[in-house]
């Protein structure tokens, strides 16, 4: 059929005006030239591509040329203009999947002529083969047909030129001879890459490892081999038999971005054999059995049935929270609530009144008191305002020092901005007990207030873990935020940070800076603080080092400082399950009170988890600067897997049970290299729950 559309091509051609005739037209054939009478459609270099202007123009311009262009760049073997192509244009503007006159697709062109990095980069970016090959008698027979006929044309050609005389229509044919030789060239490559290919050798390596109580996930390496044709796809298998009859499913992956796949609703507590084989231009090859060769979908609960730890708490709170509102619905002190709509509108409003109200104003120094700043973000841009100040408002002027207890409830207060409002007519009506530090966070709560109202933001982000102070009394609670999108506001703006830091005039001394001072100076290490504290462990199971130091009013925990949420971890692996078996070799170890596991032993070789663990634990000592023979003493936390959602897990080493919370005072025999800090136990938690 695809022979005969070539006919039909070249008839419908030569009833054109005299030129090129070829089964691309000129343009395709002038494209192929080298030299001179090589068309070179667009520049892919880095520099023609600076201005992201002229790339869009670029892109509109030479679009309708992006697939011509894409399959020059193969048929000549340039994988640095592919790899450049693939790059800055999608698959659908390259169309990487439409085939050419010839029935070929780009990945067809790269397998055949064996140009496996060509193949590899076209994989990557979602190319397929062409449909048209439904066996391999099909494409034989294709390829003969191509290189029969471009022969035939080339002595045509040939014949043409060696009969006229030379005038300028000679010189064309020349040039379509050339053309046409190249292209005989191509084709003959391509078939003799067809005929001596064979089919794949079996994956190197097929790991099976449980996902979960009803999925396994099974990894597997490419083929050894490097004389057989490009692998372009791999066919998964499993069974509930070691002889694979019956089948239970397989699946074909034809996406080669990463060599996984999940086998989803098998049934908890069955045994699964699974193989993999391997796909090319020539056919399957033989399956490499799994190793291990079969798992059992399960998970470490089903040890002794416990439910998640975490099961419906979001829920209960959310209910508890609802019935104490509902209680306070009647107390006298939520009358006000009716009025609130209209006191907003006045908190924002810019009458004169407003404008020189003592307390509606942000303050431009700080008098011996306690404070609260709110600092918003935008890549290198901050909001300040009208004057170029940081947004700060007044808490308590009388407040010369800040309990502890005081800055963890205000962090708490943190996650509920929007019930500002409400907490404070609740603390209002307590007031009738005198009670100083209800007093104290009655303030806070005010303060709150007066900055939303100011700024028009409800939200004013992630408090600080800790306060910063200053020798002249005063006390700055910051609160941190990045806005992702582009907001006016109308009594801030933004300005360049470094803008902010140099224009800055100091009123204190090096040696006792103020606090606003301190935190301009300490700005870019707030700000990359609480962008790390947001950033999210990928996918796997993670061994985690639980170290605490306790103070008079608090107890702090060690966290690494590029993920502060988080303890100090390594990777154990990208499976984050942990599988029945597994759990019950940790409680037999546990249980006969046996040594972390530091060294390796024959007979325990056989156990992957074992051998991730001996790794996973030379690593972290390394990492918390720790002697790998103290870790003799440490203990695997085997109470439970510390789940945080459905793809990372934790288990914890813990230091000996004398040593796992440091005393004031005391000595610390574990003292980590830099790059930690340790956060009060509480802000912790809140950034974990973040």
């Amino acid at each position: 059929k695809m022979t005969q559309q070539m006919r039909d091509l070249q008839l419908a051609q030569a009833r054109k005006p005299p030129g090129p005739s070829s089964p691309n037209a000129a343009k395709r054939l002038y494209r192929n030239l080298s030299g001179k009478f090589r068309v070179n459609y667009t520049s892919f270099d880095e520099g023609s591509l600076v201005a992201r202007g002229e790339k869009e123009k670029l892109r509109k311009s030479y679009l309708f040329q992006s697939n011509a262009a894409l399959f020059e760049a193969v048929e000549l073997q340039d994988l640095d203009r592919v790899q450049e192509m693939l790059k800055h244009y999608s698959p659908e503007e390259l169309d990487l999947n439409t085939p050419n006159s010839e029935g070929l697709l780009p990945l067809d062109i790269a397998i055949m002529t064996n140009n496996a990095p060509i193949a590899r980069a076209l994989l990557q970016a979602g190319a397929k083969e062409s449909p048209h090959f439904v066996s391999l008698e099909s494409r034989s027979l294709h390829l003969s047909t191509l290189v029969r006929e471009a022969e035939q044309r080339v002595n045509e050609l040939m014949a043409q030129v060696v009969n006229e005389a030379p005038n300028a229509d000679c010189s064309e044919k020349e040039k379509q001879l050339k053309a046409w030789e190249w292209r005989f060239r191509l084709y003959k490559r391509m078939k003799a890459g067809f005929e001596h290919a064979r089919v794949p050798d079996a994956p190197s390596s097929v790991h099976l490892s449980v996902a979960s109580s009803t999925s396994l996930q099974v990894t597997f390496w490419e083929p050894l081999s490097v004389n057989s044709a490009v692998v372009t796809k791999y066919k998964v298998e499993w069974s509930c038999s070691p002889t694979f009859s019956p089948l239970l499913g397989e699946a074909v992956i034809d996406k080669l971005k990463d060599l996984h796949f999940t086998i989803q609703g098998l049934v908890s507590g069955t045994a699964y054999h699974v193989r993999v084989s391997a796909y090319n231009m020539k056919g399957w090859g033989p399956p490499q059995a799994s190793t291990p060769p079969f798992a059992i979908p399960s998970n470490w609960r089903e040890y002794d049935g416990r439910a998640p730890r975490r099961r419906g708490q979001a829920e209960a709170l959310d209910h508890l929270l609802g019935q104490v509102k509902t209680v306070h619905q009647h107390c006298i002190c939520h009358e006000p609530c009716k009025n609130q709509p209209q006191s907003r509108k006045h908190s924002v409003s810019k009458s004169l009144k407003h404008l020189f109200h003592p307390g509606s104003k942000f303050l431009k120094t700080l008098k011996r008191g306690l404070y609260l700043t709110a600092i918003f973000y935008k890549d290198d841009n901050i909001l300040v305002t009208h004057e170029d100040q940081i947004p700060v408002v007044e808490i308590d002027d009388t407040y010369s020092c800040l309990l502890m207890q005081d800055f963890l409830w205000l962090t708490k207060v943190s996650c509920m901005w929007d019930e500002i409002l409400w907490l404070r007519q609740c603390v209002t009506v307590s007031q009738s007990s005198c009670s100083c530090i209800l007093q104290t966070r009655f303030k806070m709560l005010l303060a709150i207030s007066q900055m939303q109202g100011l700024l028009g933001i409800q939200d004013l982000g992630q408090v600080f873990f800790e306060p910063i102070k200053d020798k002249q009394g005063n006390i700055l609670i910051v609160t941190l935020k990045e806005v992702k999108t582009n907001q006016t506001f109308e009594s801030v703006r933004w300005v360049p940070i470094c803008k902010l830091q140099s224009g800055r005039k100091s009123v204190s001394s090096p040696e006792e800076p103020t606090a606003l001072d301190t935190l301009l100076i300490s700005l870019q290490d707030k700000l990359a603080y609480h962008q790390r504290s947001s950033h999210a462990l990928s996918p796997g199971l993670y061994l985690g080092y639980l170290k605490l130091c306790s103070a008079v009013d608090q107890i702090r925990v060690l966290v690494p400082e590029q993920l502060p949420n988080i303890l100090c971890h390594v990777k154990i692996r990208s499976n984050p399950n942990i599988s029945r078996e597994e759990w019950e070799w940790l409680q037999k170890m546990a249980s006969v009170e046996e040594p972390v596991p530091t060294e390796p032993e024959p007979d325990r070789s056989q156990n992957p988890l074992f051998q991730e663990l001996q790794v996973a634990i030379k690593e972290l000592m390394t990492l918390v600067n720790i002697p790998l023979q103290e870790a003799k003493d440490f203990r695997l936390y085997s109470q439970e897997v510390l789940d945080f959602g459905d793809q990372v897990s934790f288990l914890l080493l813990l230091p000996p049970s004398d040593d796992v919370c440091t005393a004031p005072g005391q000595n610390n025999p574990y003292t980590p290299r830099s790059g930690f800090l340790t956060l009060p136990l509480q802000i912790f938690e809140l950034g974990e729950e973040r």
